[in-house]
C-alpha cells in the first residue's frame, strides 16, 4: 500500500481510505484490468461478427497477446506459490469473462442460446488464464489450436 501511495502521489491513508485494504486494491486493479482486456476482445468480435471462427481467433490471440504484456500476469507468472493474485484473477477474471463474453457472443449470434453462450465463454475464459500464465506457444499458434478445438462447437451452436 506504502509503494502505490508513493506512486500516486497521495498518503497511504488515502489508498486505505479509497480501497479499504490491500486484497480490495487487489481486486480493482484485476478487475480493470479484465474489463480492458475484455474490452479489446469485444472489439474484436464484432468487427468479425460475419465468421465466428475467425472472430474466435483473433479475441482469443489478442486476449493472450495483452495478457502476456500484462504487469499483473508477470507478477503472478513469478510467483511460484500462486498465492492470492492468481486466485483473485481466476476467480474474479473468470466470473467478468463469462458475464460479458457470454453476454457479448449470444447478442453477436442471437441462435446460440445464452446457456452455450456462457458456458463457450466460461470454458474460453479458463483456457485463456491457463495459457496466460503458463504459455507454450506464441499467441496466434494458441488461438489457432484453440479455434480448431471449439470450432465444431461454435459450428453447432451457430446452426
Amino acid at each position: 500500500m506504502t509503494d502505490v501511495a508513493k506512486a500516486s502521489g497521495v498518503s497511504r491513508q488515502t489508498v486505505y481510505n479509497e480501497f479499504g485494504s490491500r486484497q480490495e486494491l487487489i481486486q480493482a486493479y484485476v478487475v480493470r484490468e479484465i474489463d480492458a482486456l475484455i474490452n479489446e476482445v469485444e472489439v474484436r468480435v464484432r468487427a468479425s461478427a460475419d465468421d465466428a471462427r475467425r472472430a474466435l481467433g483473433e479475441a482469443f490471440g489478442l486476449f493472450l497477446k495483452l495478457a502476456s504484456d500484462e504487469p499483473l500476469v508477470q507478477v503472478i507468472v513469478a510467483d511460484a506459490e500462486g498465492g492470492e493474485v492468481i486466485r483473485l484473477l481466476t476467480a474474479t477474471g473468470r466470473s467478468i469473462a463469462t458475464d460479458r463474453v457470454g453476454s457479448l457472443i449470444h447478442e453477436v449470434w442471437p441462435q446460440a442460446s445464452l446457456a452455450d453462450s456462457r458456458l463457450l465463454a466460461d470454458s474460453m475464459a479458463r483456457l485463456a488464464i491457463s495459457h496466460a500464465l503458463l504459455p507454450t506457444e506464441e499467441p496466434e499458434e494458441t488461438a489457432a489450436t484453440v479455434t480448431r478445438i471449439f470450432g465444431p462447437f461454435l459450428d453447432e451452436l451457430l446452426g
